[in-house]
C-alpha cells in the first residue's frame, strides 16, 4: 500500500505491482509508510489480511470471496481467521476499519477554489488506473451486498468528508467564505480529531454537505452512469461547488435550525 492516496481510495487499493503481479503476502510484511497502526506481529498480521481481501474481492467480487482464499494470500490459518473475525463479513469491515488507519489530510492550497479543485482532481486520479482502481471499486460494490460492509463504507467516508471539512474552515478564516456573526476566529481543528458536528470557525455552513458536493458527480459518472472522469470533470465539478458556496447553498438557515432545536 502506499502512502498519500486521495480522499476516495486512501488504504482501499492495491498497489500498481499488487495489482498487476502476485498478490500474494505474508504475514512477515513490512507496513506500509505512514500509517497509523500499532507495532507488532499483529499489525502485520491484520495488514495482510487486509490486502489479501482487496485482491480477493478485486479477483472474484464479494459473492466469491472465501476465507480460503484469504488464508491462502495472506499466509494466516484459516482457524486464526475464523477466530478474530468470524466471516467473510468480519474481514470486508475490518479492512475498512484499517483503510482509515492512514495520515492522509485534504489539499491545502491556499485557496478554496485551489483546495476543491485539487480535492476533484484526486477523486478522478485514483480511478485513473484501472487496475490500481479495481480493489477500491470491488470495496465499494461489497457495501451494496453486504449489511456490515456497508455499515463500516459509511464510517470510513463519515471520516474521510470530516477530515475534508477542515478546508472550508480555512475558507472562513481567509474571509472565502462568509462567517456567522457570532462564529469567534480561530485555528482550524485538527484534521485527525474534527468530527463533523463541532465546527467553529465554520459555523452555519454546512461543511460536510459541501465537501460532499464536490466528489459526488464524479461519483455518479463512476459507479452509476459508468462513464469515463478525467481532469476537466473534476475542474467542473469543483467549479460549480464553489459556486454554489458562494451562493450560500451550504449555508444552514438559522431561523430553521432554531425550529428544529425548539
Amino acid at each position: 500500500m502506499t502512502q498519500g492516496r486521495p480522499l476516495t481510495q486512501q488504504g482501499l487499493q492495491l498497489t500498481e505491482d499488487e495489482a498487476s503481479g502476485d498478490r500474494r503476502t505474508t504475514v512477515g510484511s513490512a507496513p506500509a509508510p505512514g500509517t497509523r497502526r500499532p507495532g507488532g506481529r499483529t499489525a502485520r498480521t491484520r495488514a495482510a489480511v487486509r490486502d489479501a481481501v482487496l485482491a480477493g474481492l478485486t479477483e472474484h467480487g464479494y459473492p466469491g470471496l472465501t476465507v480460503e482464499y484469504v488464508a491462502e494470500h495472506s499466509g494466516v490459518h484459516k482457524t486464526t481467521l475464523y477466530r478474530r473475525w468470524k466471516d467473510i463479513e468480519g474481514l470486508v469491515a475490518d479492512a475498512l476499519d484499517l483503510a482509515g488507519e492512514d495520515e492522509w489530510t485534504p489539499p491545502d492550497t491556499g485557496s478554496l477554489e485551489g483546495d476543491l479543485r485539487a480535492l476533484a482532481r484526486e477523486v478522478v486520479a485514483s480511478f485513473a488506473d484501472p487496475a490500481v482502481a479495481a480493489s477500491g471499486s470491488a470495496m465499494i460494490a461489497a457495501g451494496f451486498q453486504s449489511e456490515r460492509a456497508a455499515a463500516a463504507l459509511r464510517g470510513y467516508y463519515t471520516e474521510r468528508f470530516a477530515r475534508c471539512e477542515a478546508i472550508v474552515e480555512r475558507a472562513v478564516l481567509r474571509g472565502e467564505l462568509p462567517a456567522p456573526p457570532e462564529a469567534v476566529p480561530g485555528p482550524p481543528a485538527d484534521t485527525r480529531a474534527h468530527t463533523g458536528s463541532d465546527t467553529a470557525a465554520s459555523g452555519t455552513i454546512d461543511a460536510g454537505a459541501l465537501v460532499r458536493s464536490v466528489s459526488a458527480p464524479l461519483f455518479l459518472r463512476l459507479f452509476i452512469t459508468r462513464e469515463p472522469v478525467g481532469a476537466a470533470h473534476a475542474d467542473q465539478a469543483a467549479a460549480a461547488t464553489l459556486a454554489a458556496a458562494r451562493a450560500g447553498a451550504f449555508t444552514l438557515d438559522s431561523a430553521a435550525g432554531s425550529t428544529q432545536g425548539s
